[in-house]
């Protein structure tokens, strides 16, 4: 029998989930309370499998076998029992927990409940479900179908049950898991983040140009894209939140968010996904 799993939020990451999940023969239920987000997301994750099919990396079959093992549920409620849920929802902690203890009334102490979260506490996502000790972090990178690191995040109530369970299934869908503890940001994100927002204040401060700045770190450091590249591509809110976040658990201000960051965002200047950010997309 199949892993059954339950991705609720169809976005970037929850659509990459559910496509990695359903590529490595889970049973996939992908979940939006916007009906037109999750009907994007499936067209999204066959034009994917499709320039996969044209480039020889698997065939039509195998493409449409992908996509039948993803169902579309019209509400949590109708969703049959799962082992794994995986939330994939904005980055703001009130509607994390607010989801999670609806996830917990849904869902009996045998379903594991992961949160894709890339910088918030999963002991504090975890303090209203019933059984806690099932709560875990499950940060995938971005683009998840090709990234292979996942965050395994324990927080302080987590089980080790729970831990190996989790680590086992990245490993089923071909990631390489690293058990991280619950700290503000995890590994990735309070290294990766702090060194976007010191670019942000380099550019801010007139130190260089936006594409000086990310041509250094390309070709001075060996990064596949220089910072500013990269925040527009990880979307500037979530940048913005994420250092929040940082600012916020270690009250250090070297995690204080560049204001030019803060100006972007409260401008609509998103990145890729509003068309404009350090860059411009509109014309792409």
């Amino acid at each position: 029998m199949s892993l059954r799993l339950l991705v609720v939020g169809a976005g970037q990451m929850g659509s990459g989930i559910a496509q990695s999940a359903a590529q490595h023969d889970f049973e996939v239920f992908l979940w939006d309370s916007l009906s037109q987000q999750t009907e994007k997301a499936l067209q999204q994750i066959r034009a994917r499998l499709d320039r996969a099919v044209q480039k020889g990396e698997m065939d039509r079959s195998q493409a449409d076998a992908i996509m039948d093992r993803i169902d579309v549920p019209h509400d949590m409620g109708s969703v049959p029992s799962v082992d794994l849920v995986v939330e994939a929802i904005i980055e703001q902690e009130k509607e994390k927990v607010s989801l999670f203890e609806q996830l917990g009334r849904l869902f009996d102490a045998s379903t594991i409940l992961a949160s894709n979260t890339s910088s918030i506490s999963i002991s504090r996502i975890a303090r209203p479900v019933p059984h806690p000790e099932r709560v875990i972090g499950m940060h995938f990178m971005n683009p998840v179908p090709v990234m292979r690191l996942v965050e395994v995040v324990a927080g302080t109530l987590t089980s080790q049950d729970t831990v190996q369970k989790v680590v086992k299934w990245a490993e089923m869908m071909e990631k390489t898991p690293v058990v991280v503890q619950d700290y503000p940001g995890f590994v990735s994100n309070r290294i990766l983040m702090p060194m976007i927002n010191e670019a942000i204040f380099a550019l801010q401060e007139g130190v260089a140009s936006k594409e000086a700045i990310d041509t250094v770190m390309k070709l001075g450091m060996n990064h596949p894209m220089g910072p500013l590249t990269l925040a527009d591509f990880i979307g500037l809110d979530t940048c913005l939140a994420i250092m929040e976040v940082l600012y916020e658990g270690f009250a250090d201000s070297k995690y204080r968010p560049a204001p030019l960051l803060r100006k972007m965002v409260d401008a609509g200047l998103l990145g890729r996904k509003s068309g404009r950010g350090f860059y411009d997309y509109e014309k792409a």
